[in-house]
């Protein structure tokens, strides 16, 4: 790959990053069904006992629920919209709660705390922005430094979908019609898919197509590393941490065909 062309893909990856999570209200509207990860992690994060580090804390989906559970977290996270929304759903809790949950704006590859957790978790696909084997092993490197000796890390990433990687580019897939909160109209949504084998790297490209003005309608990429189970197995042995358990979604079913999300948790191996 030429530097121009790596240059080029560095500017996509980064742009499909953020561009996802740059409104914090859209986001959770969008999300606001999705509870079968809050509860796993929230079980975990009792289980544990606390404090809990949450990788990607994002508006503080799983973040709150561990907190009104009795449960101390911090929460780290790198875009400023989603930290802002956290914060005001963080002011809407009762007081025992709030007091609970400590927000911190960071890069997971570069976090280094003066502490140590007994449970450290990534949820809603953190992982899958993570795009080169560098950063994955930073990644882990963080996840290390943190946990307490025999405390758990606790993830989930998507199950690569050999029929969407094969999708056509040019192909839109209509998905209705979407309110959006900045300015409550219904936007016609759309989706088009496109994958980089060489990278595994996806590329969704949402489509919000205003109903009246072309020039009010908008594009928002979002790019997501594939990992397949059995590499993901490897990348985690060979940055040493042994699986505990790596399910197929929230429920404790097997991977197979139907699954949506590949579950882990894992500990430090012994040396």
């Amino acid at each position: 790959m030429t530097a121009v062309a790596d240059s080029k893909h560095r500017r996509r990856r980064s742009v499909g990053s953020a561009a996802h999570y740059s409104d914090g209200r859209y986001y959770d509207q969008a999300y606001r069904r999705r509870r079968q990860d809050v509860r796993f992690y929230t079980d975990l994060a009792i289980e544990s006992g606390g404090p809990v580090l949450e990788l990607g804390v994002g508006t503080g989906r799983v973040a709150l629920s561990i907190a009104r559970r009795g449960i101390e977290i911090v929460g780290v996270e790198p875009m400023a919209s989603m930290l802002e929304r956290a914060e005001e759903r963080v002011q809407r809790l009762p007081h025992t709660a709030r007091d609970r949950i400590e927000l911190r704006q960071g890069d997971l590859r570069k976090l280094r705390l003066r502490r140590r957790f007994p449970l450290v978790v990534a949820p809603f696909n953190v992982w899958n922005h993570l795009y080169t084997r560098s950063d994955i092993e930073r990644g882990f490197r963080t996840v290390r430094h943190h946990l307490r000796r025999g405390g758990r890390f606790a993830f989930d990433v998507l199950l690569p979908d050999p029929e969407s990687l094969a999708r056509d580019p040019s192909k839109r897939y209509r998905g209705g019609s979407v309110p959006h909160p900045r300015d409550g109209i219904r936007y016609r949504y759309s989706e088009y898919f496109s994958y980089d084998a060489a990278s595994q790297i996806e590329t969704v490209m949402m489509d919000f197509e205003h109903p009246t003005d072309p020039k009010r309608s908008f594009c928002t990429p979002l790019t997501q590393r594939q990992f397949f189970p059995a590499e993901l197995e490897a990348l985690l042995h060979y940055n040493g941490f042994a699986i505990e358990s790596h399910e197929g979604d929230f429920d404790g079913e097997p991977i197979g065909r139907a699954t949506e999300s590949q579950v882990v948790i894992a500990r430090m191996r012994s040396r």
